[in-house]
């Protein structure tokens, strides 16, 4: 090198490229820090997202419930016999809702299947299965049998066990636990109604109640909690309405 021309040692070349990885290396894991709280931020508004359309779904599938009876029997050499497709049990229940997950409030009514079964990771989960309601007649393939209640010649359905398949939706996963309780008008006229942890009266319940709680607890996002839904239901399970002109 000629005295008077600037330049650059290999000490210097070597610290410079030291420096530069540190600052690349610095950046890099700013970033993968930044990104790993966006992603988590982001699966924590998911999940919340989920907890709150799996309150509005179960809420809004309760309120869609309408009176509707199965003629269990028919099609096997006789009519059938009238009862009412309603059955509820501690870990779930059979009803008929105008609501479904598919097409909302604008599709036909759906016979519907709530049920709390055994989750992947312990607990319990709560799914749903949905069939089209196409009648009395119709619904007949998911009876076998109806009982009989004290005072009254209304009749329940007895319906089939409720599985899992394909086409079953998760609502909650993860959870402790999963209760279905009925609201159940008097027996007496002084005597005031109560919550009943199976259905056995004539016609439907005055409100269906969800308790859930989840397995683990994370006071950082939103937790499935009880869903309580009054059924208005003004209808005579003794009577037959029909149509007159």
């Amino acid at each position: 090198m000629k005295r008077g021309e600037a330049g650059v040692t290999l000490i210097e070349l070597l610290v410079a490229v030291t420096l530069l990885s540190l600052l690349s290396l610095g950046m890099v894991m700013s970033m993968n820090i930044g990104l790993a709280a966006y992603s988590k931020t982001e699966t924590k508004l998911m999940d919340n997202r989920r907890v709150v359309g799996a309150q509005r779904i179960l809420e809004s599938e309760l309120e869609g419930l309408v009176p509707a009876f199965v003629m269990c029997g028919a099609g096997q050499g006789g009519t059938g016999t009238r009862a009412v497709l309603f059955q509820g049990a501690t870990d779930g229940l059979w009803m008929v809702s105008t609501f479904s997950l598919q097409e909302g409030w604008r599709g036909k009514a759906q016979i519907l299947q709530l049920l709390a079964i055994p989750g992947d990771e312990g607990g319990v989960r709560l799914v749903v299965n949905e069939f089209p309601y196409t009648g009395p007649v119709g619904a007949a393939q998911y009876c076998t049998g109806t009982i009989g209640l004290p005072n009254t010649i209304a009749r329940l359905a007895l319906m089939v066990p409720v599985q899992a398949g394909p086409q079953t939706f998760v609502l909650a996963d993860k959870l402790a636990y999963c209760r279905f309780s009925y609201y159940t008008p008097a027996p007496g006229m002084y005597d005031p109604p109560g919550w009943q942890p199976t259905w056995a009266s004539k016609g439907w319940p005055l409100a269906v109640r969800i308790e859930m709680a989840p397995q683990e607890t994370d006071p950082s996002r939103l937790q499935p909690i009880t869903v309580t839904a009054p059924l208005h239901i003004h209808r005579d399970a003794e009577k037959v309405y029909t149509d007159d002109n």
